[in-house]
């Protein structure tokens, strides 16, 4: 029971972290939390310390930028840099350096997975455009929350934007599922990997600028895109999933600031 304890307070110790790193935005402090939980994990499980220490490290080179929406030149550049570098090194340190899963590494992007799309996965992706459609508008337009997103006045400042919007996103699979909970799911059962993963995920969304009421949305999204691979074990699928979601993101930011541009939404306050 006591080790049990110890596995899972190094996962929450780790995985917490994020909500002082990104949420709160409480650093150096945040950091604190974050190592003494991968110390406790080594201590408790060699191989969980080890993959804790893979999650810890890419939160930490995420944490090492702001991750406030920053379209500029330098600020996609630092985006690119950070970003992929969060999941190019946990990728290679599994991979390279530990050899798990006999040299393939923990951390895989399974793109080519054979498998046709069901009937209900297809109904799934329009279900994801229908409830985007109907509420996302309401959450940007109502809360304010459009304005955490830079004004969009610059001349290529949309095109910058769906850039931005659709590169993150296809980052937020990478990290937070392919990696974080890919990860996890190595020593815990599926809803407490799924719950640790959302942590960080919401934590990162958050600074990004999804707050006010945001929460009630990325939570949901975080969890079933975590119960989705677990499904599915499809790159392809959660990142179609989430780049729909997207698109209507994109729009409803472009209007919050531009309202005579993509005026199709019935549900804006």
């Amino acid at each position: 029971m006591a080790a049990v304890l110890a596995r899972y307070s190094a996962a929450v110790l780790v995985c917490g972290a994020a909500v002082l790193l990104f949420a709160v935005h409480v650093r150096p402090l945040g950091y604190v939390p974050l190592l003494a939980g991968v110390v406790l994990g080594l201590v408790a499980d060699r191989r969980l310390g080890r993959d804790l220490a893979l999650i810890a490290l890419g939160m930490s080179i995420v944490s090492s930028i702001s991750l406030e929406a920053d379209l500029s030149d330098a600020g996609m550049a630092r985006f690119t840099v950070a970003l992929s570098l969060a999941v190019l090194v946990p990728w290679a340190l599994s991979r390279y350096v530990f050899r798990d899963d006999d040299g393939k590494g923990a951390v895989q992007f399974p793109v080519l997975t054979g498998r046709r799309w069901t009937r209900g996965q297809w109904l799934y992706l329009v279900v994801v455009v229908v409830v985007g459609y109907l509420v996302l508008p309401w959450y940007f337009l109502s809360s304010g929350a459009y304005l955490n997103w830079p004004p969009l006045e610059e001349d290529g400042a949309i095109g910058r934007l769906f850039v931005g919007v659709n590169a993150v996103g296809i980052w937020d699979e990478l990290f937070f599922i392919c990696t974080v909970f890919a990860l996890l799911r190595r020593h815990f059962p599926l809803q407490a990997a799924n719950l640790l993963q959302a942590t960080v995920f919401v934590s990162f969304l958050w600074e990004l600028g999804y707050r006010e009421w945001g929460p009630l949305l990325t939570i949901p999204f975080a969890l079933v895109q975590g119960w989705i691979f677990a499904r599915y074990k499809s790159l392809p699928y959660v990142v179609t999933v989430h780049l729909l979601f997207d698109a209507v993101v994109f729009a409803v930011l472009v209007h919050g600031h531009h309202p005579e541009l993509f005026d199709i939404f019935v549900t804006a306050p």
